[in-house]
């Protein structure tokens, strides 16, 4: 057989070798589909923390009740984290996420300017005349935690002082800082974000109610794997020891990092 004829036949083979040789390499060179971006509807107090625990995430912030009045109007989310139960057990009930599960827990705390020009050594000192109080609206978690203890201490006239009422726990914050009002009831995690312009004061241990946050899956999220991937994240080992890092209390009683 010619030299010509044998090279026309092995043409092919070393066409389909090349093919085969080059096909590994065009995998490896192809770009992966990207994860899907959450995005994650989640309370104030948690703005420290969750980018911590997964900074992937498209986060919104704010008002619990603000947020979960938007995932019943429509709003996309696919995550919801609350800084109580009520609100997720809500959406639960008319099927707009899954069953709310706590992740965490916090507590209610007083805080006042640094410089506490007014004076305020504990929750009773807010019944002196003029004292400038800042709290949440009642509709938020916070706000409402607020009202149960003053309630419990019997001191709800000092609502007479209140010269604000805020959107959200980071807005009563802000107003303390800044030397707007002379107290405010802010969760403790909150507080401790701030150490060098505000103070915190615990409140009575009968008087202390506890916040218990709740996280759900939106139903409407087009990611529900990932969604249920992000919960998991929250609530792993690593993600309690961020939540428990920045000031919470474990999601349970007696539960350890």
């Amino acid at each position: 057989m010619s030299a010509h004829r044998v090279a026309r036949r092995l043409w092919p083979l070393a066409l389909a070798a090349t093919a085969l040789a080059l096909a590994p390499a065009a995998a490896l060179g192809a770009p992966s589909a990207a994860p899907p971006r959450l995005t994650v509807f989640a309370a104030a107090s948690l703005t420290d923390v969750l980018p911590q625990i997964d900074p992937r995430p498209r986060y919104s912030f704010g008002g619990s009740n603000t947020l979960a009045a938007q995932i019943e109007q429509g709003a996309p989310a696919d995550v919801f984290a609350s800084a109580d139960t009520a609100l997720p057990r809500r959406l639960a009930r008319e099927g707009l996420c899954s069953t709310p599960v706590v992740f965490a827990r916090n507590a209610l705390v007083l805080i006042v300017p640094r410089s506490n020009p007014a004076r305020i050594e504990s929750v009773y000192d807010l019944r002196k005349p003029g004292t400038k109080l800042v709290v949440a609206d009642p509709g938020v978690p916070v706000g409402a935690y607020t009202l149960q203890a003053l309630r419990t201490m019997k001191l709800s006239g000092v609502l007479a002082n209140v010269v604000s009422r805020e959107t959200d726990v980071r807005e009563v914050l802000a107003k303390v800082a800044l030397g707007e009002a002379d107290a405010g009831f802010v969760y403790a995690t909150d507080a401790k974000t701030l150490p060098g312009k505000v103070t915190a004061l615990k409140l009575p241990a009968r008087a202390r109610p506890e916040a218990r946050y709740a996280i759900c899956v939106a139903s409407s999220s087009r990611h529900q794997g990932d969604a249920r991937a992000f919960v998991a994240r929250v609530l792993s080992r690593a993600g309690q020891a961020k939540l428990i890092a920045a000031g919470f209390l474990p999601r349970a009683q007696g539960q350890r990092k």
